[in-house]
């Protein structure tokens, strides 16, 4: 994967969820993940179309999960993963894949993205066909943390 691809996912990342969650994300190593891999306990899976066709997985802890949909609705106590706090999740990787889309855009690389779903579930197994995946860890306020895996057709 080009890795001017890359970037705009994480800056995209971080600059959505310092202004819309107030949480500050520092970027982990960056590495590829080999297929098939384990996710947390929540995903949000993206579709990309155009230029880089493929997909983005987000994923976290319920914890992680809670924490966020939390922040996004100015600290009030989210106890469970309700149809609230799920939709203010899949929201927010909607706003960062948007916020990518027009970064890239920019870029001269056109790419338009699908609606996310929500998977929750234990010990699920991911296996990209045909593609690489790229992983962006990042760690939300030096506490939780949040994986990025973006897999593209080559």
């Amino acid at each position: 994967m080009n890795v001017e691809y890359i970037n705009p996912f994480i800056e995209a990342s971080q600059t959505v969820l310092r202004q819309i969650a107030g949480i500050e994300a520092k970027l982990g190593k960056v590495y590829i993940k080999n297929s098939p891999y384990k996710s947390d306990s929540i995903m949000v899976v993206v579709g990309l179309t155009g230029k880089i066709r493929g997909q983005v997985i987000f994923s976290m802890a319920r914890e992680t999960g809670m924490n966020i949909a939390s922040c996004m609705m100015g600290g009030m106590p989210v106890p469970e993963l309700d149809e609230i706090a799920k939709s203010a999740i899949s929201e927010l990787t909607n706003m960062i894949l948007g916020n990518t889309a027009t970064l890239l855009y920019n870029k001269g690389v056109g790419v338009e993205i699908t609606p996310p779903s929500f998977l929750m579930g234990e010990n699920i197994e991911i296996s990209p066909t045909k593609m690489k995946t790229v992983c962006i860890p990042l760690s939300l306020n030096g506490k939780f943390t949040i994986e990025i895996d973006i897999s593209v057709m080559e």
